[in-house]
């Protein structure tokens, strides 16, 4: 079998983060069609090239909206070498997008308000799919609504829908629904085209790793200063049912996946022949 190449670009700025680890699990599970490479893009301000088949941009720390570095631009270049590239070709690239990756092409493109949230998402929380999201294969063999890790300072907001019909995006899930609370629900998750989509949660979040980590004494120091004991609290209680996220975690990215290398290698195939 012909074999892809596959890129993770890291944005976590070289912090030791869960995310990574789980991403390379997820990916490690198409070992027989798939050779990954990781771009820590903003240590090294390094993006792959077009010569990748797959991209799956990660989750990482800090404001979405800031362009504070030469790796802002290495990015944003990347991502627009990605939409010409597919513009252009009959042989797309696919891309996934994971929280705060998605924040970041949500603000380049400008398909809705990127803002601070009033306070922290922070634990797993119910998405809720859109009409479109419901027809969508990312979310295939999930209920609605499903559960996802959901850990955010920042949140997308007020689509506009001329930039939306501009590129041909539509936004296919929101957040938790809060009557008690008078705000905006946030957009969870954006299809740009076939091949690129995008979710402002963590679908590769596992909940049996999670859990280890957040019980190690220093990171449960940690969160208790930053977000309060009730905040840790209620997150070991959520964790301690790994079957909430379990779903999510073996439906998204791996789906994303299947489809991304089976249409990726029918091409390869048929273009053999």
């Amino acid at each position: 079998m012909s074999r892809l190449r596959l890129a993770i670009l890291d944005l976590y700025n070289g912090i030791p983060n869960q995310g990574m680890r789980c991403i390379r699990e997820l990916v490690g599970r198409f070992a027989d069609r798939v050779d990954y490479e990781v771009f820590d893009v903003r240590v090294d301000g390094v993006t792959p090239g077009m010569d990748f088949d797959i991209f799956i941009s990660s989750g990482g720390p800090g404001d979405p909206r800031e362009v504070d570095g030469a790796w802002y631009k290495a990015w944003t270049d990347w991502l627009d070498n990605v939409m010409a590239f597919n513009a252009e070709n009959d042989r797309k690239k696919y891309v996934f997008f994971i929280c705060h990756s998605f924040q970041m092409a949500v603000h380049h493109f400008q398909l809705a308000e990127v803002t601070a949230r009033k306070s922290i998402s922070f634990g797993t929380f119910p998405i809720h799919m859109t009409k479109e999201g419901k027809e969508d294969p990312i979310f295939r063999g999930l209920d609605n609504p499903f559960v996802a890790a959901d850990f955010r300072h920042f949140q997308a907001i007020q689509p506009d829908d001329e930039k939306l019909e501009e590129v041909g995006a539509v936004f296919l899930a929101k957040e938790k629904i809060r009557p008690h609370v008078d705000l905006e629900r946030a957009l969870m998750a954006v299809r740009w085209s076939k091949e690129v989509v995008g979710v402002q949660f963590h679908p590769e979040a596992d909940a049996d790793g999670m859990l280890v980590h957040f019980s190690r004494p220093e990171i449960k120091a940690e969160i208790i200063a930053d977000h309060g004991r009730e905040k840790w609290m209620q997150l070991m209680e959520d964790l301690s049912n790994p079957e909430a996220i379990r779903r999510t975690h073996d439906a998204i990215i791996p789906g994303f996946l299947e489809r991304a290398t089976s249409a990726l290698l029918e091409e390869k195939e048929v273009s053999t022949m």
